[in-house]
């Protein structure tokens, strides 16, 4: 199946996620060190940053025009999505560092040269991490699934401050939203 339009969505007809309590754990931990290849050509300790700094994973984008991964994909709970939660974090950027974002970064097991076109063609103003040897993810036991032999990150979102998560937003549907749903935790939780 070709996917023509990555960002229009009918929400309605996507089966959303189920919180299976992969993501449980998550709030309290300590970022462990890992360095992270970033579309920006940086690499990312997260453990490292401090101040407040979203992370936002999600399985992986689609490139328009291109076979899907599954001809299923559409159907497999919170697997679509990730370009229009990718873009939402776009649009709403400037308003994530208003409201004490200090860094934003999205984050998936793509390699950084898949990662690098999407974030080209996206126009996202902010990093992507790859986590294609599953470091991070292992370290911090993500939720994953597995999809034609590949490991993916569950759609999530982490606020971390200075190296230890605080909250997480998991699991996330719709995908457009998430960006929306961070800034209004962020407003009301300021640092």
């Amino acid at each position: 199946m070709t996917q023509p339009n990555l960002t229009d969505v009918d929400w309605s007809k996507i089966p959303a996620p189920e919180d299976d309590g992969a993501a449980a754990h998550l709030a309290g931990m300590t970022i462990p060190s890992v360095s992270l290849r970033a579309t920006d050509d940086s690499v990312v300790d997260l453990s490292e940053l401090k101040g407040r700094t979203v992370v936002f994973g999600y399985p992986r984008t689609g490139e328009p025009g291109k076979i899907g991964l599954t001809d299923d994909w559409d159907m497999i709970p919170g697997a679509r999505g990730c370009t229009p939660q990718a873009c939402s974090f776009r649009d709403l950027f400037s308003e994530l560092r208003a409201a004490g974002a200090k860094h934003v970064f999205g984050l998936s097991t793509q390699s950084n040269a898949y990662q690098l076109e999407m974030a080209a063609r996206l126009h996202l103003p902010f990093p992507v991490l790859s986590d294609e040897k599953l470091e991070l993810t292992d370290a911090l036991n993500l939720p994953t699934m597995d999809v034609a032999d590949l490991t993916l990150i569950k759609r999530l979102a982490l606020i971390v401050d200075d190296g230890t998560i605080t909250h997480v937003f998991y699991p996330v549907f719709p995908p457009d939203r998430n960006a929306g749903d961070v800034l209004a935790w962020l407003k009301a939780h300021p640092v």
